[in-house]
């Protein structure tokens, strides 16, 4: 059974790949249904690109690599995309766009378009004894029907990266790269929570509070929120990406810089109050108190200098601290590092040494930030590598 284009991974990059690389495509997934982590994504309704994408917001050892698929599909041309399939969306913080109503949409939006296309898929289907010769790709795909042998002209991996594991996720990807000769570069867990020794925060669990986190001098503020684990939330995830093991990270719960100022006026209007009374009405309460045990905080406001705030806002605002590591891929939304970029077509997604082999999606070493930047590099490097093979 032969096919011009051999797909490997039925995600969003897979899909949107298989949808618009013409001819006769087999896209093929070892998992139940296609688009899991679609499915699962944005607490089930899919922050399926983000408003202000741009290559800033994507880390990778070659950070240009990423600017010609992003440029040539852009967030909008998804959008329009969506429009055009009658979903309806919401930004909901910081370009986040989501579903209205459930990530399915989206998943069913790309059936169709396979649909549409001709686009064989076949589920719980594995692939082995993965060969290439002068004509081709040969494979032997076991699935619900036994095995089957096929031939491709063209193969696309998009079988994406570690993290999720539960979702069906390996590093399949990295196997097939290796085997063509291709390096990869280390992968890490990455859009993933912080866990400390001794459940140091597990008094604290489930308070959030806005803040500015620093790792590896890379800030991102937005909501933290202590766990029995450790930190995460939405500025703790961007954080991860960016430390390393055995580095501090720095927690600014002051990061608008207002606390000096409100403290200075409750201490005129309420100076007889107790310090960390007053500071409990500006901050969590279970979090002033924890930090009345490692920090002064004792008497009344009338009591506290401006030298004396100004320290306090101080270690507030530079709170340092280990992480002993994360979650790992158990939790991670993404896989840091993955196929080297420098062995890639930054306009096709092809090997350069093997010009009908392509990585596109999470499996290659392009990361974006939290709010819907990873799910835009899928539609844009698959459509990348579908316009090239269309092309062909």
């Amino acid at each position: 059974m032969h096919f011009d284009t051999l797909i490997i991974g039925a995600g969003a990059a897979g899909m949107m790949c298989a949808a618009n690389a013409g001819g006769r495509v087999l896209i093929v997934d070892h998992a139940k249904a296609p688009g899991e982590k679609i499915r699962i994504s944005g607490g089930g309704r899919c922050n399926f690109t983000n408003m202000y994408c741009d290559p800033h917001a994507f880390l990778s050892q070659n950070p240009h690599f990423a600017k010609s698929a992003l440029a040539r599909y852009t967030q909008w041309d998804f959008v329009e995309l969506v429009d055009q399939h009658g979903i309806k969306w919401h930004e909901k913080t910081l370009g986040q766009l989501f579903c209205d109503t459930s990530a399915k949409e989206i998943v069913a939006m790309l059936r169709k378009l396979m649909q549409d296309a001709g686009v064989e898929l076949r589920l719980q289907t594995s692939v082995s004894d993965l060969t290439k010769s002068e004509s081709g790709y040969a494979a032997i795909l076991s699935g619900p029907s036994g095995e089957t042998p096929i031939t491709a002209d063209t193969l696309v991996v998009a079988s994406g990266g570690k993290s999720i594991p539960k979702m069906g996720a390996t590093g399949l990807a990295y196997d097939i790269a290796r085997q063509f000769d291709l390096n990869v570069i280390d992968t890490q867990p990455a859009l993933v929570p912080f866990t400390f020794a001794e459940n140091r925060f597990t008094p604290l669990a489930g308070v959030a509070t806005p803040a500015r986190v620093t790792a590896n001098t890379t800030s991102f503020d937005e909501a933290i929120l202590f766990t029995h684990r450790g930190l995460s939330g939405p500025v703790i995830l961007q954080a991860s990406s960016y430390w390393s093991e055995g580095q501090d990270i720095t927690v600014n719960i002051d990061p608008d810089n207002t606390l000096m100022e409100a403290l200075r006026a409750k201490r005129q209007d309420q100076g007889r109050k107790n310090l960390t009374t007053e500071m409990a009405k500006l901050l969590p309460a279970r979090l002033v108190e924890h930090l009345a045990e490692t920090m002064d905080l004792s008497g009344n406001l009338a009591d506290q200098s401006d030298k004396r705030l100004s320290e306090i806002i101080d270690k507030l605002q530079n709170w340092k601290m280990t992480p002993s590591g994360t979650e790992g891929y158990r939790t991670a939304e993404v896989t840091l590092g993955g196929v080297n970029t420098d062995q890639l077509s930054s306009k096709t997604m092809a090997s350069k040494a093997i010009p009908s082999l392509y990585f596109i999606g999470e499996a290659v070493d392009v990361t974006g930030w939290l709010g819907g930047y990873n799910f835009q590099w899928a539609w844009s490097s698959g459509m990348a590598a579908a316009k090239a093979i269309a092309a062909r």
